[in-house]
């Protein structure tokens, strides 16, 4: 029988489980103990940042039984007929509970029709009825739609909480990790508790003891060895831009993947900078770096002072091409002309 995926095993049970959307889980909880709930909600923000999680809390502190709880798909249920169907279903009364909760995932995905058609079913609900629409995308949902929710912001979660939710998880599963193999775990998973959580599984499926190492790490996820993401940025630092390509021609080589190699280099880029430009940052920032990463950031911040500059500048170039980075046929390009054109010259 397969095994419960992470994140689905360690869902939240309540609110006070709930990491990092406290200005969202606090109001929602004050909301049910006042009486004051409102009956359209809409919950956005990045994928992975827990809206379905609070959505179904939300619907338990409603004491919403599974019968009387629906939980529709946006992007596979999205024309005017699906909701024509919702509306009529929504006039019945619950089968158990004193609510009924319509979740509709990936909203910002219906047609504008269904849009409209749904618009008419939010402006005069059935008083025991409460909808919970989450989307990734609200600049998409139309804003009349927008208008009659009470609307929640879900930010992404700090290096720290998802450190913490790693090391947390570990321990419950009888897995032993260090404090920098849960940081490099919590960077990957660039700010998703879902896909934090999935790293963290795959990499306890692939080790063969209760011991996962930094190395073992890296080789399961794909991550570029330290040292390569390290002789990168110092031939950055000294505007070597031979051996900068060098370099990223032998990640490519390894099919490493370039995103992932950029992103652990812009990484360490910004702690350089920051280093240099801030030595208070710095000593809050070393607190959370691996040993290899911290070494090289004491020892790079204290000798390229003045290439400092020079970091920032390809550091500018690299946000700006970040999400080209798979789009190209050669995934390496958008970084190879950055590097020219930051370090090679051009105008």
């Amino acid at each position: 029988m397969p095994e419960q995926v992470l994140y689905r095993k360690y869902r939240p049970q309540k609110f006070s489980e709930v990491l990092g959307q406290e200005q969202i889980t606090q109001v929602l909880e004050a909301s049910i103990q006042n009486g004051k709930l409102a009956q359209s909600y809409l919950f956005a923000g990045p994928r992975g940042t827990g809206k379905t999680s609070v959505a179904r809390l939300l619907a338990k502190m409603l004491g919403c039984s599974s019968r009387d709880l629906f939980e529709i798909d946006g992007a596979s249920n999205r024309g005017i007929d699906e909701i024509r169907a919702l509306r009529e279903a929504v006039n019945t009364l619950p089968f158990e509970s004193p609510y009924k909760v319509y979740i509709i995932d990936e909203v910002h995905m219906l047609t504008k029709d269904a849009f409209n058609a749904l618009l008419k079913t939010l402006e005069e609900p059935p008083s025991y009825v409460i909808f919970i629409l989450a989307t990734t995308e609200p600049h998409k949902v139309i804003e009349t739609i927008i208008s009659r929710c009470q609307t929640h912001y879900f930010k992404k979660p700090s290096l720290e909480i998802l450190k913490k939710l790693v090391l947390g998880v570990a321990k419950k599963e009888g897995i032993s990790l260090a404090e920098e193999v849960a940081s490099l775990l919590a960077f990957l998973g660039d700010g998703s508790f879902r896909d934090t959580l999935g790293l963290l599984q795959k990499v306890i499926g692939y080790s063969p003891d209760k011991k996962i190492s930094l190395e073992e790490v890296r080789r399961i996820t794909g991550a570029p060895s330290f040292e390569l993401v390290s002789n990168f940025v110092m031939a950055l630092a000294e505007e070597n831009l031979d051996e900068a390509l060098s370099v990223l021609g032998k990640a490519t080589a390894e099919s490493i993947e370039i995103k992932m190699f950029l992103k652990l280099a812009m990484r360490e880029m910004r702690l350089i900078i920051l280093s240099v430009f801030s030595p208070r940052l710095k000593n809050q920032t070393a607190e959370d770096l691996s040993e290899e990463s911290r070494s090289f950031l004491t020892k790079s911040s204290s000798e390229v002072s003045v290439g400092a500059r020079r970091l920032a500048s390809a550091l500018r170039e690299f946000l700006e091409i970040y999400n080209q980075i798979g789009e190209s046929f050669l995934a390496q390009i958008p970084v190879e002309l950055a590097l020219v054109k930051v370090f090679g010259g051009e105008k």
